[in-house]
């Protein structure tokens, strides 16, 4: 349980993309093709943006040299040639006017450090003709291994499409989760019913395996501890990200094994006991145990491989969530008000409020989502690539990660992804569970609340991502979700004459054996029974 709490402490409320200004180097030799990563300036550098429109030129290996003196080589040496040469000695705009003057087409430098977007004084642009680019020199030894026999080289920049399809398997992702984890906290709170109040809750506790958040100044302190947690995550990243790492390995591991463990039930599956010197140990609970503690152990082993965690990831993510809203109750309407209001102020403070009050300008929010060694971020229209494919930084594993799959030349560069907080998920979902178990509770047949709130987190999630692209800028998703899951199950509840009853939910604190307080004003009659909608 303290677990699940410190984790969620640590979800940074975000949804973002990263972009930047890179290319695709073609290589070819004969029926061999191979694409690299370029990094360029498009205000200096003139790059088509298809294949077919950009010009082949033969590549010359210069690599041995800075090609910053001038009369190293003949003028006109290069003429019709791209040439490749080392990063380094001399400034950008130099290395290309001299290669200007011994006739090459582009000039292509390699480095072996984290490539930024080239630049030079406003009076430099002009001087220089010919397209200019970074690659990794990496990269640049692997495509003299694959075409010892010459290169022909193609720079183009095709344009990143405004619509990724990782949007629409985000989407649903949450909306999966959300709905998933309503559905099981309402299943939950209706197995409960049918047991019988029998659990002890003064303390806030409904049972031994789930906490209640029933006073506002709870949720004052929580959203309060969230604040501080953000804080000193912006503060000293470098030390507290494996603190969060290695609470999310035995968070998910735990939330991994409750939620097969709850499946495997369901289903009817047998727990094939055995006993051993007087102990019965369950095989199923110690075989999902090791698989659970496995795959957790090979996220933390593997976390910052792109090609592939975050498939992982998201599979951890979404049983951590599931948990989380099967776990964590809020008892009625007016504490989900007060927690998703103070979450909503706090997700549109860290991230369009902040920038005014930090050093650089960033938003903490994006800053700890990111990471300070983030590559591919944009910064005064500058982007940064790695020097390495492999990322070299570690990353909060608090969100759900899709690579963007259209995303060509960025994703040569380094992978993209479409990425949406837990935060994101959880908060709202929140919502959608209390709403299931009001249902439960209201004897609902058809869940309308639960149903309701549930397609409103939708709208509002489609919302969000419009935005998103329109203004092609992150969003924080609460500023939309909020709204129209409070809103829609607020209209409900008016509607349906049963909003104080809503607001007030099902404490059980002031509960009677018959529960005459949360069905009355005519509606005791449907504390046994099935109501209709």
């Amino acid at each position: 349980m303290a677990v699940n709490v410190l984790i969620f402490l640590a979800l940074m409320l975000f949804c973002c993309q990263v972009g930047g200004q890179e290319a695709i180097l073609q290589v070819s030799y004969g029926s061999t093709v191979r694409q690299y990563c370029l990094v360029y300036n498009s205000s200096w550098s003139n790059i088509s943006h298809s294949l077919t429109g950009a010009q082949p030129y033969p590549l010359v290996n210069l690599t041995s040299s800075f090609l910053c003196e001038w009369g190293q080589l003949t003028p006109g040496s290069l003429q019709g040639q791209a040439v490749a040469v080392m990063r380094g000695e001399c400034e950008y705009s130099t290395k290309a006017q001299i290669a200007q003057e011994l006739g090459a087409t582009a000039l292509l430098i390699t480095s072996t450090k984290s490539m930024v977007t080239p630049s030079a004084n406003d009076s430099e642009y002009s001087k220089v003709k010919i397209p200019l680019a970074l690659m990794r020199y990496r990269e640049f030894l692997d495509a003299m291994q694959v075409f010892p026999d010459g290169m022909e080289v193609r720079l183009y920049d095709p344009p990143a499409p405004l619509f990724d399809t990782s949007i629409i398997i985000m989407l649903l992702l949450a909306v999966f989760t959300v709905v998933m984890g309503g559905f099981w906290s309402g299943a939950a709170e209706k197995m409960k019913q049918n047991a019988g109040p029998s659990a002890d809750v003064s303390d806030g506790h409904s049972d031994s395996s789930e906490l209640s958040l029933y006073s506002p100044l709870k949720v004052l302190l929580f959203v309060g501890m969230m604040c501080v947690m953000l804080v000193l995550m912006y503060f000293f990243y470098r030390w507290l990200v494996y603190v969060i790492i290695v609470i999310f390995c035995l968070a998910s591991a735990t939330a991994l094994y409750n939620c097969l463990d709850s499946l495997m039930t369901a289903v009817g599956c047998g727990t094939l006991s055995v006993s051993c010197r007087g102990k019965t140990l369950s095989v199923r609970s110690l075989l999902l145990a090791a698989v659970c503690v496995t795959l957790a152990v090979i996220w933390g082993v593997y976390r910052n491989d792109d090609r592939w965690i975050w498939i992982l990831q998201d599979f951890l993510g979404v049983a951590f969530c599931l948990n989380f809203l099967k776990t964590i109750t809020l008892s009625n309407f007016k504490i989900c008000v007060i927690l998703l209001s103070l979450l909503l102020l706090y997700d549109v403070f860290f991230v369009f409020i902040t920038p005014f009050l930090t050093p650089n300008g960033e938003s903490i929010m994006v800053q700890v989502a990111l990471g300070p060694g983030a590559g591919g971020e944009k910064t005064d229209g500058l982007v940064e690539i790695p020097a390495d494919f492999s990322s070299s930084y570690e990353k909060l594993p608090v969100v759900m990660r899709i690579p963007q799959f259209s995303a060509l030349a960025q994703n040569l560069c380094m992978t993209q992804f479409s990425i949406l907080g837990y935060g994101d998920i959880i908060v709202p979902g929140l919502l959608v569970a209390y709403c299931h178990r009001f249902d439960v509770w209201m004897g609902n047949s058809c869940r309308i609340y639960f149903i309701s709130c549930a397609i409103a987190y939708c709208v509002g999630l489609v919302v969000t991502f419009g935005v998103m692209l329109a203004t092609k800028m992150g969003q924080p998703a609460l500023l939309y979700l909020v709204p129209c899951t409070l809103l829609t199950t607020s209209i409900l509840a008016s509607v349906r004459k049963e909003f104080r009853q809503f607001w007030n939910g099902n404490t059980y604190q002031v509960l009677d054996e018959s529960r005459k307080p949360l069905l009355s004003d005519g509606n005791s009659g449907y504390a046994g029974g099935v109501r209709e909608c």
